[in-house]
């Protein structure tokens, strides 16, 4: 039986993994706004194929509970929509007003989906230590390139890249946070799992739709979005295949 000083660094490896995904953002300067907008697509494509990801992971232990968990995702998120949008946004760095709700929105809808994460972590150490490592490995490698696409979103709209990177792995924090109890609680939080997958993923299919994909659209044609978005999602599809 793993300890929970291995719990907590296998899980915390895991979330700053997250911040590794803007490193690429690194070798690009003075990119054009049309490259900016296509980012955005390419940043949705990538959510998505995140998105349906934990819905099929959900599906296949209570289809019933994903479901439902999708349906509250997106209630809740327009419900904070219309809270952020009455009260307005506090600056976010360089950003202020819709840019920053927007930025808002996006680091706290991916820190929701990461509780989700954290949960099936914690569940799979309480199966066993190698299974436990196994599963944070393949966590830690699928946090990059949703960092990439976080900061794919951050960075055009002026916000520093390594305050990028902090807001990605911020938005994995809860990973370590939710593997401790998750782990220690196995058999008790093991069938709201699905729940917590079909809301984040409720969400983050929201945000792409709402948030993420009109900034792909102000100076992109359709053919140009549709294609980025599909390699996005071919992107994260080819990591989901090579980690098996």
């Amino acid at each position: 039986m793993p300890s929970i000083a291995e719990v907590i660094l296998y899980s915390s490896i895991a979330a700053v993994a997250t911040g590794l995904g803007v490193i690429p953002l690194l070798f690009l300067k003075n990119v054009p706004k049309r490259w900016l907008c296509l980012s955005s697509a390419l940043a949705s494509g990538l959510l998505l194929a995140a998105a349906f990801d934990l819905i099929g992971e959900g599906t296949r232990t209570n289809a019933t509970l994903t479901v439902t968990g999708v349906v509250v995702g997106l209630l809740l998120i327009i419900i904070s929509r219309k809270w952020l949008d009455k009260r307005g946004a506090p600056e976010v760095g360089a950003l202020a007003g819709a840019d920053a709700r927007k930025a808002i929105i996006i680091v706290g809808i991916m820190t929701i989906h990461s509780f989700a994460e954290g949960a099936a972590l914690g569940l799979s150490f309480g199966e066993s230590r190698s299974f436990g490592f196994l599963i944070s490995l393949v966590i830690a490698l699928h946090n990059i390139p949703e960092g990439l696409a976080i900061g794919l979103i951050l960075v055009p709209k002026g916000v520093k890249l390594w305050k990028a990177g902090f807001w990605s792995i911020f938005s994995s924090l809860p990973q370590p946070l939710m593997a401790v109890p998750a782990f220690l609680l196995v058999m008790l939080l093991k069938p709201f799992l699905p729940f917590g997958l079909g809301l984040a993923s409720g969400a983050m299919i929201w945000m792409i739709g709402a948030e993420v994909l009109p900034d792909a659209c102000s100076v992109t044609s359709p053919k140009s979005i549709g294609a980025a978005l599909t390699v996005g999602v071919v992107l994260m599809l080819a990591f989901q295949i090579l980690l098996g």
